[in-house]
């Protein structure tokens, strides 16, 4: 459904993680039909760009191309306003910086990631420099979350492909005001940037026992 979305000559946002990852085999099959001509992608992680030069998806950038006509991504939760929590898979920044910079945002999920209130089921992810991380925790905490620095198997901290760490913070039962938390993570000197998406989501196909539904 959402590679049925692309058309030619598009440039497009591609998004980070194992549902996009399966809808660039679907854009690679279009374009090796030759139903797809001219398109070229911005990848939203070094993941993604090395399994797109895989399957033969030509490559841009932003500074070659500074707005697109399409972003294609997953995402952990979505509301019933559109609103996104993304960046399990550690591309967050990129990503919202890859969405903005395109005219419409489509989401792929299935039926599980639909929520009443962001941060139901997930945490939201939230990108911060390693310089004096820790004091992150406890402004998190502060705001009724419980944080946790993502590491790796042994033990040391997940880094980004921008260098920088990711503390998932947990809000146990969602949150009712996003926007005032997603304010308040941004005038917080070290925060880089939060997996809120909101107001950005302009189609969210959603899989189901029935199919698809838009």
């Amino acid at each position: 459904e959402a590679a049925g979305l692309v058309e030619d000559g598009m440039l497009l946002g591609l998004g980070t993680g194992s549902t996009v990852a399966c809808f660039l085999l679907f854009l690679a099959e279009r374009l090796n039909r030759g139903e797809l001509h001219n398109i070229l992608g911005v990848p939203t992680s070094l993941r993604t760009a090395q399994e797109a030069r895989e399957l033969g998806i030509p490559l841009t950038s932003l500074a070659e191309n500074p707005v697109l006509d399409l972003t294609v991504d997953g995402a952990d939760e979505v509301d019933s306003h559109l609103n996104l929590i993304k960046g399990l898979g550690g591309a967050l920044l990129r990503e919202k910086i890859v969405a903005q910079a395109s005219e419409r945002l489509a989401i792929m999920v299935d039926e599980s990631k639909i929520v009443t209130a962001l941060c139901e089921k997930t945490p939201v992810p939230v990108e911060v420099v390693q310089f004096g991380w820790e004091i992150h925790e406890h402004f998190l905490e502060s705001v009724g979350g419980h944080p946790v620095i993502r590491r790796l198997p042994d033990g040391e901290p997940v880094t980004s492909d921008n260098g920088n760490y990711i503390i998932d913070c947990h809000f146990p039962g969602g949150i009712s005001d996003p926007e005032e938390l997603e304010g308040a993570l941004a005038a917080q000197a070290g925060v880089v940037e939060s997996g809120f998406f909101l107001g950005m989501a302009t189609r969210v196909l959603v899989s189901g026992e029935e199919g698809v539904r838009t």
